[in-house]
């Protein structure tokens, strides 16, 4: 298969101009942080949808809220409105088509190959629904992470938010974890809760989880631009400070 085809148009625009030097980052700090400036963390993002915590992720960086630049933006689907936020962002971008997936292993190690020579330093997955497999995994080794709206390990899967809704909890919520092999599993980094009102509509539900993901996600890359995060002989999350 010539995987040429996969890639699209990957844009030669810069990110300085929208997510800000690291000089301008710096100044957007609170006094008692700067001169303390951290060099910002280099990330590659995943998406296969809208995009709206990718935006979350743009718009941290340009309010001087989270110390990272993001590298590249690949999506499974080159119709993604994310391409065009990324874009619009100034980020190169990646988009592969459906032809790339009937080999699981091929995409997996083209996305590597992208984001390595892009210089990532960590993979977010933001609505990214395919899965990231060792080819992955292996070139970037506890520094892939996802996001679910749910509070894991309860409510797995595409449907997370929809199946907790049916099952009449009281209280759901958002998870960010460090990625493994199996879908919604691996390390625990944050949890917020979201509480299910009475009454409430699934839809409101949604809103409402979504606005907590685009909070939690963007301060829990901070926490990994601060170098707080660590992981231990057991293989749990431990935040430092």
């Amino acid at each position: 298969m010539d995987m040429s085809a996969a890639h699209g148009t990957a844009s030669a625009h810069g990110t300085a101009s929208e997510q800000g030097t690291a000089a301008e980052q710096s100044e957007a700090l609170p006094a008692g942080q700067k001169g303390t400036f951290r060099k910002p963390i280099r990330i590659g993002v995943l998406i296969s949808g809208s995009g709206s915590n990718l935006q979350a992720f743009i718009d941290a960086i340009g309010q001087g809220c989270l110390d990272a630049v993001i590298v590249k933006v690949i999506s499974s689907r080159p119709d993604a409105y994310g391409l065009v936020r990324a874009q619009k962002a100034g980020i190169p971008t990646c988009a592969l088509d459906k032809d790339v997936f009937l080999d699981p292993a091929a995409a997996n190690r083209l996305i590597a190959e992208e984001l390595l020579n892009a210089g990532a330093e960590y993979v977010v997955m933001a609505g990214y629904m395919r899965k990231i497999s060792e080819e992955v995994l292996d070139a970037f080794p506890d520094r892939v992470l996802n996001i679910h709206p749910a509070l894991l390990p309860s409510f797995k899967g595409a449907h997370a938010i929809q199946d907790a809704f049916a099952a009449g909890v009281k209280l759901t919520g958002v998870t960010v974890h460090f990625a493994n092999a199996e879908y919604d599993k691996g390390p625990i980094i944050a949890q917020r809760g979201v509480e299910v009102r009475e009454d409430e509509s699934l839809a409101s539900l949604e809103a409402r989880i979504h606005e907590v993901e685009h909070e939690l996600y963007p301060a829990t890359l901070q926490l990994l631009a601060e170098g707080r995060i660590s992981i231990d002989q057991e293989r749990k999350v431990r935040i430092s400070g």
